[in-house]
């Protein structure tokens, strides 16, 4: 990262501006083109250094099919802020915070993991708690990208 003093290195940083954002841009390769997305999503950051982020869809469509053939991808999901106005335009912007990372899609089929990747990204878009059942779980297809390489960034206000 270029920008060391708007790294944001600590799990918990991660954690806050995970939770701040609901939607990711998953960018795939659609044989030799960029192919991207916006999607809902939950997460769960597992032994401080694994994130999985989870997402549903149809069973069918150029998604899928993408992921299918190949399953490496790159996410992104941002909080834009404040506008940031100077009388210098070169140095105008906005606060922001994002992360940045890359993966692999791996299709969920088991019935209580679908279940209960739904309930997290359910919870995470919602805040509401909610079991799914395994006949709701197969209406969609679900799956998770598994990321160990992801970082964050953030411009913050100063107070």
């Amino acid at each position: 990262m270029r920008r060391l003093d708007r790294e944001v290195a600590d799990i918990g940083g991660i954690d806050e501006i995970l939770r701040l954002c609901k939607t990711c841009h998953l960018a795939m390769i659609d044989n030799v083109a960029p192919y991207v997305v916006p999607l809902s999503y939950g997460y769960k950051i597992m032994d401080g250094n694994v994130l999985e982020l989870y997402f549903h869809s149809a069973y069918e469509g150029r998604k899928l099919d993408v992921l299918r053939r190949n399953n490496t991808v790159c996410f992104e999901m941002s909080s834009e802020g404040e506008a940031i106005i100077t009388e210098n335009p070169c140095n105008a912007g906005s606060y922001f915070s994002s992360i940045i990372g890359y993966g692999e899609a791996i299709f969920i089929e088991e019935a209580e993991e679908k279940c209960s990747a739904l309930s997290i990204l359910f919870k995470h878009q919602t805040g509401r708690d909610v079991a799914f059942t395994a006949e709701q779980s197969q209406t969609v297809c679900v799956f998770k990208i598994v990321s160990k390489d992801f970082t964050g960034k953030r411009k913050q206000k100063i107070l």
